[in-house]
């Protein structure tokens, strides 16, 4: 299939190195991918976040007595609570951490940006933990913030959900558990390209196959990981593959960003129409000419920062509204 990718998006993504198998990141053997990662990591090293935002860890016990780091970023002074956005990190649920340099200033960026408190959530890694342990680690965190907003700076009324890629699933898995379980509504979902689906049965699953960003092959192999031998099942459980989910209603306010040219494109526009047959209020974006995470890597693009104002907007409206 030809992509007719935006110019700038192209060049970028033309100019980034790919493997032997074509793509960016091969997720064939995961531990070797990591491996990658991390020594890359150290030979570009991350810009340091900006010094006016406080950055430190809450430590959260599990009902298994592990601990769970939440990273959390404080913009300015505390002399007024602020709301609060507990966010998941992309990595098709097998890569990333909230202690990752690059994530932290990145985190740092848009915390004072938005004048919010950022939560990162430093979810359990599949293979090693399968879902839904990413997401039941989501839930501890939101309802441990949501109950101990005031020593931490947060309003308790105004506290968001959000995931980009792979941090989708937990994101929105999480938001399930909230309104399952009777906690407290959350401000807002917001889901960036998620990953939410593990049947790849969409037109677009089929079509996004040599990209080279995050392709079918990329999400099976994914998929695999955090589902093992259920992937694919009649009888997987929503807060596993939230794209299962066959009840959404009562789920908050939700803004969904896609790109035309990316495997999650169909799953995230059947999932918007869903929630809006539902009743939920959604904020469906589909971007034209653009890939999966366009903005992380071609982010001085003019869709990249269309995109980030318009996200911008929304959670402003939402978390400060």
């Amino acid at each position: 299939m030809k992509y007719a990718i935006h110019p700038e998006l192209a060049a970028a993504l033309a100019a980034m190195p790919k493997g032997p198998n074509g793509a960016l990141l091969d997720f064939s053997d995961i531990p070797a991918l990591r491996e990658q990662i991390r020594a890359a990591s150290e030979r570009f090293p991350a810009p340091d976040p900006d010094p006016r935002v406080k950055i430190e860890t809450l430590s959260l016990r599990r009902a298994d007595g592990s601990m769970l780091d939440v990273v959390m970023f404080h913009p300015g002074s505390a002399d007024r609570p602020r709301p609060a956005l507990v966010y998941f990190h992309a990595g098709g649920q097998v890569l990333g951490s909230a202690h990752d340099r690059m994530a932290w200033a990145y985190g740092a960026t848009l915390a004072l940006q938005l004048d919010i408190v950022l939560a990162v959530v430093d979810y359990r890694l599949a293979p090693e933990t399968p879902a839904p342990g990413a997401a039941e680690d989501g839930y501890l965190a939101y309802t441990y913030l949501a109950e101990h907003a005031a020593e931490n700076g947060i309003t308790p009324d105004r506290i968001g959900l959000a995931g980009a890629s792979g941090g989708g699933a937990p994101a929105t898995a999480t938001a399930l558990m909230v309104r399952d379980r009777g906690d407290r509504r959350p401000r807002l979902l917001s889901l960036n390209y998620p990953m939410l689906d593990d049947r790849n049965e969409t037109r677009s699953s089929h079509e996004i196959v040599d990209l080279g960003i995050y392709d079918r092959r990329e999400n099976t192999y994914a998929w695999a990981a955090v589902l093992g031998e259920r992937m694919g099942a009649p009888d997987v459980h929503p807060y596993s593959a939230p794209g299962r989910a066959t009840d959404v209603a009562g789920l908050p306010d939700t803004f969904i960003a896609a790109a035309q040219f990316d495997v999650f494109r169909d799953e995230n526009i059947d999932f918007a129409q869903r929630l809006i047959a539902a009743g939920v209020p959604v904020d469906l974006h589909v971007y034209a000419h653009a890939c999966h995470a366009w903005d992380v890597f071609a982010p001085r693009s003019a869709l990249a920062k269309t995109f980030e104002q318009t996200w911008h907007d929304y959670l402003r409206r939402h978390l400060h509204g």
